[in-house]
């Protein structure tokens, strides 16, 4: 059977989701998303995120990375289970190879409630570390701001792609815990320019997002005017997706296409380097919208009955191909917890050695790799 591909990225109006005149159309474009592509861009998402507050990060955005190197270390990622902090220009690998980027994971708020016997990915959920206050006045309110607001898009989303699916609004929530026990994690992220020496133009290499959603994994905030983001479709060409001023793009992870039995399409994506010789960092914001720790996708009690036509349309448009990115087949058989933490495991070794020596020896016998190790 012949698959339907795409050559660009759907741009979705959500004010039209709000209105009960409107929401069906909306609904059979992001049908059209989530089997198809895999990707959308979001506009008019101001009833949930206030337009200021993401004008006010941006405004942060070059500040923060600009602070001291010896005051952004103090927070390094390294200092933390959860995997949250600051990592240094290089400290990230996607498949054994070194991304070129520097950034700060920060999470929604959270009280980590692991304790010592319990499974080893309950952990990867805890506190944010935040760079001094003194040095970049109210950053951490904005950002805390940002990232509950976009939270709470996500959440309202996956509602409307429960609708697009077939099922009730809430037919997707078998997969999430109560609020208070739920994490989603941010990203602060700056590609730099590289020089004319430079052996690579990889800011991210090729992968998929592990969860439901990101806003960025659902939502990304491209806090920048440079293009550099692609998709690949289904015969391996790589799409632009260059930032549309005053939306969101948004893709969907491995979870949920694990979770869909195919129907929702996870799409493999990558960033590039801005081109030598640009006059500034390309910079991103992106929100990955988690699912409950314990949840194993492919367990019976979670599993989804869809109706006929919906089945349907995921068999006319086909199979999806294997891309060479890091795919989360892990999904199969683990929880979601382990799956994310084996993830973060291979993409932060300094983290992993120092946190979870027993992942660690498992991925990496021979110690630690040479490229993407910061400290």
């Amino acid at each position: 059977m012949e698959n339907k591909d795409f050559s660009s990225i759907p741009l979705l109006d959500y004010s039209l989701a709000l209105s009960s005149s409107t929401k069906p159309g909306f609904i059979l474009e992001l049908r059209y998303a989530l089997i198809n592509v895999g990707f959308l861009y979001l506009s008019n998402t101001d009833a949930m995120v206030d337009q200021s507050l993401i004008e006010s990060l941006k405004s942060y955005i070059p500040k923060l990375f600009a602070l001291p190197q010896e005051e952004k270390d103090k927070i390094r990622m390294a200092n933390s289970p959860h995997f949250l902090g600051y990592s240094r220009l290089g400290a990230e690998l996607t498949k054994g190879k070194t991304d070129y980027r520097e950034q700060f994971d920060i999470a929604t708020d959270h009280v980590s409630r692991w304790r010592p016997g319990d499974p080893d990915y309950w952990n990867i959920w805890g506190p944010s570390q935040y760079p001094d206050e003194a040095l970049i006045p109210g950053f951490q309110q904005i950002m805390k701001g940002y990232l509950s607001q976009v939270a709470a898009l996500g959440t309202h989303f996956i509602t409307l792609i429960a609708e697009a699916l077939g099922l009730p609004p809430d037919g997707l929530s078998r997969f999430h815990d109560i609020p208070d026990r739920m994490q989603h994690r941010g990203k602060v992220v700056q590609y730099p320019v590289p020089s004319e020496r430079s052996e690579s133009n990889q800011g991210v290499g090729p992968h998929y997002d592990a969860g439901f959603l990101t806003i960025a994994s659902i939502h990304l905030l491209q806090a920048s005017p440079h293009p550099g983001l692609q998709v690949q479709n289904l015969a391996g060409d790589w799409i632009e997706a260059p930032p549309i001023p005053g939306t969101f793009i948004i893709n969907f992870g491995r979870a949920l296409e694990f979770a869909t039995k195919g129907i929702v399409r996870a799409t493999s994506h990558r960033v590039l380097s801005p081109p030598v010789g640009s006059s500034s960092p390309r910079y991103s914001v992106p929100l990955f919208h988690n699912i409950a720790l314990d949840v194993k996708v492919r367990d019976p009690k979670y599993e989804l009955e869809f109706p006929p036509d919906i089945v349907k349309l995921r068999d006319e448009r086909g199979s999806l191909s294997q891309t060479d990115s890091i795919n989360y087949s892990e999904f199969e058989s683990q929880p979601s917890g382990m799956v994310q933490l084996m993830g973060r495991v291979k993409s932060h070794p300094d983290v992993a050695q120092r946190h979870y020596p027993t992942l660690f020896k498992q991925f990496f016998p021979d110690g630690l790799p040479k490229a993407g190790f910061a400290y």
